[in-house]
């Protein structure tokens, strides 16, 4: 593979010679996402392989070219996977792209997200460098963590070329339970509970089925664990959500795999554009945020995950300020996550981010300088500086 690394490597330092702007890609299934896609495409996907393995010790190095699915593959011949089940958003989804995006799937909440399994990572900075931060056991890092700043920095800081993750067993017991008729607040109110309580709740999901006559509030909620632990936690729930009027069914195992896998994945049929110009925007709240009014939106519907603290729903660009301030004030931030099927560069005018006050926006900047002085990577992807 020393080939595909120096052929990456020369690339980039050809770039910071040339003054041009490389645009890192692996499979580009996250393609969508992003202020700006300008700059010259860079392709990883050839620099690729599972470099080291130790199921015994819960740690593998992969480079970043590897599809997602290869990696997926061989944790679980081994019972052991990503706890953080990252979405793939399309065929031939990459590990750097994995990293780079950030992204977590339903468990997000309780398992953590891919920076929290990031034990080191490789990379390519803007002078064409092939650093190394971190290693292959926790508790490595002295200083600033420069491993983990890399998850969520869609290309913007450098070119990641390995990485090492922890990893998990499979859990021995798994049961999603499905509450129909909670609205809601009593959902909100049925997860922070069950959050005070020693259960294993892994992931939860709730949404209202407005094609259903009459309306129908459904709350998803995934349980995994010891295998004494799931089922008390079974009773201990179902008796719950039936004490304020929820019908309480357990789900197929096999059925509600894919339907998580469709939630992560953003193939439910919320997912489906309810309009040419809605975009769907991200909502990232503390899991105690209330309910929001958004009585004034077209689709007030919302896709709710992480016990609270993700929502999602759709809006137009238009509605950006609105919703901003709206997740301003329960404390969290508004993301213009797709933009709309008629006119997605203009939506994007309204910032795909929201602003950053004056001293984030100082340090984001200062940060891009450290690890890439000549801009070679700047595509203003993240924000339009």
């Amino acid at each position: 593979m020393d080939a595909e690394l120096n052929f990456l490597i020369d690339a980039v330092r050809a770039a910071a010679a040339q003054g041009v702007t490389l645009r890192l890609r692996g499979a580009g299934s996250k393609d969508f996402w992003g202020q700006s896609l300008t700059g010259q495409v860079l392709d990883t996907r050839a620099y690729r392989g599972i470099v080291s393995y130790e199921p015994s010790e819960l740690v593998v190095t992969v480079r970043a070219g590897t599809p997602l699915v290869e990696l997926e593959a061989a944790l679980a011949e081994q019972g052991q996977c990503l706890a953080f089940e990252p979405p793939h958003f399309g065929p031939g989804a990459t590990v750097g792209g994995m990293v780079a995006a950030g992204l977590s799937g339903p468990a997000r909440a309780t398992a953590g997200a891919v920076r929290d399994f990031i034990l080191g990572a490789r990379f390519i900075n803007g002078l064409g460098e092939h650093l190394t931060f971190g290693g292959q056991v926790m508790k490595n890092v002295a200083g600033y963590d420069v491993s983990r700043l890399l998850a969520g920095s869609w290309g913007t800081l450098g070119l990641i070329t390995e990485v090492s993750l922890k990893v998990l067993p499979l859990p021995p017991a798994e049961a999603t339970l499905m509450c129909a008729g909670l609205a809601q607040g009593a959902a909100l109110d049925l997860l922070h509970c069950w959050g005070g309580q020693p259960l294993p709740l892994n992931a939860s999901a709730w949404v209202r089925d407005d094609t259903a006559q009459p309306v129908a509030d459904y709350l998803f909620v995934r349980l995994r664990g010891a295998v004494a632990a799931v089922q008390s936690a079974l009773q201990t729930m179902h008796a719950d959500a039936r004490a304020l009027g929820a019908q309480v069914q357990q789900m197929d195992n096999a059925e509600a795999a894919q339907d998580w896998q469709a939630s992560g994945e953003q193939a439910l049929q919320f997912f489906t554009p309810p309009s040419a110009d809605a975009c769907l925007w991200r909502l990232s709240l503390p899991q105690t945020a209330p309910v929001l009014d958004l009585a004034g939106l077209d689709h007030p519907s919302q896709y709710i995950e992480w016990q609270g603290a993700q929502r999602w729903l759709w809006a137009p660009a238009s509605a950006a300020v609105a919703l901003r301030e709206l997740a301003q004030s329960v404390g969290g931030h508004a993301t213009l996550f797709r933009a709309s099927v008629a006119h997605a560069e203009v939506d994007k005018a309204v910032g795909v981010n929201a602003p950053l006050a004056p001293v984030q926006q100082r340090i984001q900047q200062q940060l891009q300088k450290q690890f890439d002085p000549h801009g070679v990577f700047a595509t203003g992807r993240l924000y339009a500086f």
